[in-house]
Order: structure tokens, then C-alpha cells, then sequence
């Protein structure tokens, strides 16, 4: 493990419960911004919306709403939104709302100021890969979920629903959010299961770090930090939605995966999902993972690729004497049991057992990256018999 890192954090970050009554006395980027919103409701039943608007009136901020953001969110809609905040004169963007939200929120600062469409920007798959000419709009961030940690960094991850890609968009220094508001009281009407979807994929972000050829000392050290919390506290947040000392310590562990994935690379775990929701959209990311985390860990073990990280996690993860890699699964598992997500299967999701070579493909065409930070080599026929191992 290197002792060498960059950490570049430009997003002042405000966390804690109560910290969005923070909002109205920070300094703010413009003067009229797109609230951007899922087409949901979550906003509106957590109180999070009138708070929101209360304080941006508070800072004499003007705002247009727009809510049309949808899970796994798709290129047309960022194209959408960011037509509307062109026609609107707004000078920049506060995004509310959970991970589909806070990635939408990169593509469409972007393409608010950048002609053309959006995939003459993305890399990966039939992405053109262009920079962008001009500086793209400053991002506010309120999170709902604690899942993506896209709070503090300046990745978005997008769908074009015509080729099956779905893709991370961002990278670019201009796309990290300058503000950041942390609040677990928002997350209080989460529902049970999508608490543990989200909260898995915050896990994930961090197990994956862990488990990363870029992984530096930093790095590591907020990621056991992080998945410590998670996996004393997300069976308590499951359990009890209104448990604010749950949901406050997950929170953290979402946004720290935020820091550390700016610090070292996540792996193929995500390359492998994105494939899966791609050609499934109905498919939850968090739920995605959770689907192919314990053949993806079980892949490295049997290699003898990480031992070392996995015996780390798992001592982290609840059992302290743990002393072979193999404990990681046995803590993976346990932990799944107890929020009630261990029994998600594939084929309720519609994929079926003949797709694995097809999403082992689109995985590397679209995320090929990810798979240059396994800790060793996973060609295509070994990522198809992870999917097949995982599938039920």
C-alpha cells in the first residue's frame, strides 16, 4: 500500500442533523438557481423541500424547481433539465433529492453551459470523450440517502436507454459541488428496504476501495472508518427509520466513501452492476450489488488477491478476531441477513442466467476502467462466472 495520495476537497461540507438550517447563511454561487428534484415525492413527505426553499429565500436566492429526475437516470432527462436551466438564465444548480439526484446534477451543470449532447462528453462505450469548452455551473448538494457520496465528489453516473450503457460521467476538477449539506434528519422517511439498498452501496464504495490496487494509506483509514459505522448502525436505520443516531453514523459512512473515492478507484464491482441496470433498469444500484458482492469478494479470496484487506474489514465488520479473508463473507452475509436483503435474487429483476456473457462485456465496454483496479486480472469469461455464481 503507497503512502502517496492526492486529496483535493474543494466542497465546504456541512454535516449533521439540523445542518440544512445552515443553508440560508452560506454564501451561495449565484443568484438563481435549478432545484433539481426527482419526479418523486421524497422531498416533499421529508420536509426537505419547503426547508430548502425557505432557506434559499433566506440567502435572496431565486429558484426554478425542476422535478424530473427518475432512478437510474437517463441521458434525456439531464438534456432535459439542462435546457430549462439555460432558458431560465440560471447561474447555477442546487440539487435535493438522493444519488439519481446528486449524479444528475454533474451532467447537467455541464451541459447547461456546453453545447452538443451529453455523451460527446462521456468516455467509455459509444462516448465521444470531448473536454468541455466552457466552465459548467457551480453545484449545491442537499442529500436525502446516505448511498453515493456523489455529495462531495464529481461523478454522475448516467443511462442511454437506446445502446443498454450506462456510464460515469465527470472527472473534471470544475464539477466538484462548492457546497455540501449532510443532514440525517432528512433521511428519516428513507423506507426500510431502500435504506439498505443505499446503505449497501455506500458499504460497497468502501469495501471496493479497500480492496483496490490504488488503495493508499488515507484512503484505507477513512474506509474502515467508514464501513465500521455502516455495519454497526445500517441494521439499526433498517430497523427503526426514525433511529437518528443510526441514520447520522451511516450518513457518515456514505459521505466518507465520497472522500475515499476520490482518493483511490472503486473496482469492477460497480462496472458489473451498471451493466446489470442497464439492461434492467427497474434494478435498485444498491440492490445490484448486494446481488454479486459475496461472488465478486469470493473471486479474489480464491486468488489470494487482497487477504490481507479482507481480514482488515472483517475485523471492522464485527467479528475482531478475524484472522482469514474468508471472515469477510461470513461478516458480508450476517450483515445482509440482518437488513433483511439476503434473499434477493437475479431473476426477480428479470436477467436471466444466458445474459452473463452479454453483461460481462457491456461491463468492460462501458466501465472497462474499474476492472484496472482489481487486485488481479478478471477477464471476460471470469466476470461472466462471477454473475453466473451470484445467480439465483
Amino acid at each position: 500500500m503507497t503512502m502517496n495520495f492526492n486529496l483535493n476537497s474543494p466542497t465546504n461540507l456541512l454535516f449533521g442533523a439540523g445542518s440544512l438550517q445552515q443553508l440560508g447563511s452560506q454564501t451561495m454561487p449565484g443568484k438563481k438557481a435549478l432545484l433539481l428534484l426527482s419526479a418523486g415525492k421524497s422531498a416533499k413527505v421529508s420536509g426537505a423541500l419547503d426547508k430548502t426553499q425557505e432557506q434559499l429565500e433566506k440567502a435572496g436566492v431565486e429558484y426554478v424547481p425542476c422535478a424530473i429526475i427518475k432512478e437510474n437516470p437517463t441521458k434525456d432527462l439531464v438534456m432535459e433539465a439542462a435546457g430549462v436551466a439555460r432558458e431560465k438564465g440560471c447561474d447555477f444548480i442546487v440539487a435535493l433529492g438522493g444519488g439519481a439526484v446528486l449524479d444528475s446534477s454533474v451532467a447537467v451543470a455541464a451541459m447547461a453551459t456546453n453545447p452538443g449532447d451529453l455523451w460527446d462528453y462521456v468516455v467509455g462505450g459509444t462516448g465521444k470523450a470531448q473536454p468541455l469548452a466552457n466552465d459548467p455551473l457551480p453545484i449545491v448538494t442537499i442529500t436525502l440517502t446516505a448511498g453515493t457520496g456523489s455529495e462531495i465528489n464529481n461523478w454522475g453516473v448516467i443511462s442511454k436507454l437506446d445502446t443498454h450503457e450506462k456510464i460515469g460521467f465527470g472527472g473534471d476538477p470544475r464539477l466538484v459541488p462548492v457546497l455540501a449539506i449532510v443532514d440525517p434528519e432528512l433521511m428519516k422517511t428513507v423506507p426500510p428496504k431502500y435504506t439498505a439498498y443505499q446503505g449497501f452501496d455506500a458499504l460497497f464504495h468502501n469495501t471496493e476501495v479497500m480492496m483496490s490496487k490504488g488503495v493508499n494509506i488515507l484512503s484505507e483509514t477513512i474506509a474502515l472508518s467508514a464501513i465500521e459505522h455502516i455495519a454497526k448502525y445500517l441494521p439499526k436505520a433498517v430497523a427503526d427509520g426514525n433511529d437518528l443516531e443510526a441514520r447520522e453514523h451511516v450518513a457518515y459512512g456514505s459521505t466518507m466513501a465520497g472522500v475515499t473515492m476520490q482518493l483511490t478507484s472503486t473496482t469492477a464491482q460497480h462496472s458489473m452492476e451498471h451493466a446489470m441496470s442497464a439492461y434492467h433498469p427497474n434494478l435498485p444500484h444498491g440492490a445490484g450489488l448486494i446481488l454479486i458482492s459475496k461472488a465478486f469478494a469470493e473471486y479474489f479470496i480464491e486468488r489470494h488477491a487482497c487477504d490481507e484487506q479482507f481480514v482488515k474489514m472483517a475485523r471492522v465488520m464485527g467479528k475482531p478476531d478475524a484472522d482469514k479473508p474468508e471472515d469477510f463473507v461470513t461478516a458480508l452475509v450476517k450483515l445482509q441477513q440482518d437488513c433483511g436483503v439476503a434473499d434477493l435474487k437475479m431473476s426477480d429483476y428479470g436477467i436471466q442466467k444466458e445474459e452473463c456473457m452479454t453483461l460481462a462485456v457491456n461491463a468492460r465496454e462501458t466501465m472497462g476502467g474499474l476492472f484496472l483496479a482489481n487486485p488481479c486480472e478478471m477477464n471476460d469469461e471470469d466476470c461472466a462466472g462471477v454473475f453466473e455464481k451470484a445467480y439465483r
